[in-house]
């Protein structure tokens, strides 16, 4: 637990990038220079107790500077209650408490030909710096960059096109983007579990969404005898396994057992999962 952030860091900016959707830039040099894809912080207002507790976010990316180190870190966040309202209040110089780099992150890939993110709502957001490290473009906690994966695909998923967010990140990062929308508004008509089912089956699928979502894709990948990792979006209240609060079903020997998805996770084999 050496790398364990704790601290009060400024906001560098605070940025709108789709309908009720921000991303938040942090500067914190020494848990940008910590943390890996799929794990998260957790983030809490400074100076309040309303609300009381910290929320968890995933790491988008991590800010380099001229030199090449990390020294700030992204993440992207739906407003959605109290907390996050404020947050997206927040301005340059203001201050959250952190602390992470918490769980496991996602899982260390090699020689892999076509890896599938498929993201629903913003369950895009763990898988731009996740991206960049498969495909050797840029490397994490002290890990040099290493390509682990010929190309990847993210197959994205959201209410309607205005709530989109990020598309240009990935597109950049060289990764291929289909997007399927409820409405019919943008891509594919339709959940992004049916998009997926009719395109070329990737060999290797990680997801991140509601849970609907991924018991959908946990079920597909088994039907087709595709590997699965899932990244679970449990509510969570510590962040560090001691309130067990964001327990999820893991399949045993004798049946089933609780897992904490903020120590354990909350990165899992979907074969793993009791749903």
């Amino acid at each position: 637990m050496s790398s364990f952030v704790h601290a009060a860091v400024p906001v560098h900016e605070n940025i709108r990038l789709a309908r009720d959707t921000f991303r938040i830039r942090l500067e914190a040099p020494a848990l940008a220079q910590a943390i890996r894809p799929g794990q998260f912080l957790m983030v809490r207002l400074t100076g309040t107790s309303d609300p009381l507790l910290g929320r968890p976010f995933a790491l988008y990316d991590t800010v380099l500077d001229s030199g090449g180190q990390p020294w700030g870190l992204d993440v992207v966040y739906l407003v959605l209650g109290k907390a996050t309202r404020r947050l997206a209040e927040l301005r340059a110089s203001d201050r959250v408490d952190v602390w992470g780099p918490l769980g496991n992150g996602f899982p260390n890939l090699q020689g892999v030909a076509h890896v599938g993110l498929v993201a629903g709502g913003i369950g895009q957001t763990p898988f731009l710096a996740y991206a960049r490290e498969l495909l050797g473009s840029r490397g994490y906690a002290g890990r040099p960059a290493c390509r682990a994966a010929e190309r990847t695909t993210l197959f994205y998923g959201v209410r309607s096109a205005e709530f989109q967010a990020g598309v240009e990140d990935f597109r950049a990062a060289d990764v291929a983007v289909h997007v399927a929308t409820d409405d019919g508004s943008q891509g594919f008509w339709g959940y992004v579990t049916q998009m997926l089912s009719a395109a070329e089956m990737p060999d290797h699928l990680v997801g991140c969404g509601p849970e609907p979502m991924m018991k959908a894709l946990a079920k597909l990948a088994a039907e087709r005898k595709v590997p699965c990792h899932l990244s679970l979006e449990t509510p969570m209240a510590c962040g560090v396994g001691i309130c067990f609060s964001c327990v999820a079903p893991i399949k045993t020997a004798d049946g089933w057992d609780y897992r904490r998805v903020c120590l354990e996770g909350p990165v899992f084999n979907a074969a793993e999962l009791a749903w």
